[in-house]
């Protein structure tokens, strides 16, 4: 009580010691003074020049808004025709397709080439034909792929003998194996039949030195854009291969095969295994 009547004693001081002139003066100073102020700080805050607590206007600010779309692809992704709606898991080979490939001539001079492109195959191939090359007139497929470098060996050896290759119904040459289907004077696929293909991967040592995975992956596209060209095939089936993750494939379409020259016949084919239809009886 005692400070609230001091105050009130120094306001009545105040009046009294100042004529009227003077107190109104003092107030309409005082309103300018905060009328500049207030201005102020609204110029201030509009412009950004100072903080302010309004949370939208907060997100305004941080994420600002640059006309792009709301996903913007990686350019580190592959840039696939069609995004990734033509890829496929590659296929996990197992039982027969996860061993080294093995070959096996039947009737019909063909050469069944069955399992895993491992390394140094091509040297079994090689011998295979030179056993029985005489006999040897298609090589069939049915294999993941695996090394590259033997997959080129064994399809310029096709086309040297110049063996036809082809893929039966139902069957798969996956990675690699398309290399050595390339090798074919002709190239059947049957009915259902699928080709796929992947980015090559250089891992692993040499010589017990590591490897300059970049440079060996650089030196085999180039070996395989070559050898492609070599055998009259269309070098898109390499670009679709560089575009494709090496966990997944892009598998062709039948048109696509023929307008790619990968495959001279699409057209289904009989299996060498299956059992052929009896021949009709001719009555008499």
């Amino acid at each position: 009580m005692q400070r609230s009547a001091t105050f009130q004693q120094r306001i009545h001081a105040f009046l009294a010691a100042n004529p009227d002139e003077a107190i109104l003066r003092f107030i309409f100073r005082s309103v300018v003074t905060v009328t500049i102020l207030v201005l102020a700080a609204d110029l201030a805050g509009m412009n950004g020049w100072i903080g302010t607590t309004d949370s939208a206007a907060e997100v305004t600010h941080d994420t600002p808004s640059l006309g792009l779309p709301d996903i913007v692809p990686s350019i580190l992704a592959p840039l696939t025709p069609d995004g990734d709606k033509r890829l496929t898991p590659r296929p996990q080979a197992d039982g027969v397709m996860a061993q080294p490939m093995t070959f096996e001539l039947v009737g019909g001079g063909k050469l069944m080439a069955t399992g895993t492109i491992m390394p140094g195959i091509s040297e079994a191939f090689a011998a295979e034909v030179a056993k029985r090359g005489d006999y040897i007139k298609t090589v069939v497929l049915n294999s993941p792929g695996g090394s590259v470098a033997d997959a080129l060996a064994m399809g310029r050896l096709i086309r040297d003998k110049n063996f036809a290759t082809e893929i039966e119904p139902g069957k798969y040459c996956a990675s690699s194996c398309p290399l050595v289907f390339a090798g074919g004077v002709e190239r059947r696929v049957g009915d259902k039949a699928i080709i796929g293909v992947h980015q090559v991967a250089a891992i692993g040592q040499a010589g017990g030195l590591p490897r300059d995975e970049m440079n060996v992956a650089q030196s085999i596209s180039a070996r395989c854009q070559r050898y492609l060209g070599d055998m009259g095939v269309s070098l898109q089936v390499w670009v679709h291969a560089m575009e494709t993750p090496h966990d997944k494939l892009f598998v062709f379409k039948p048109d696509e095969l023929k307008s790619l020259n990968l495959a001279t016949t699409t057209a289904a084919v009989p299996s060498a295994t299956a059992p052929r239809p009896a021949p009709a009886k001719v009555r008499s």
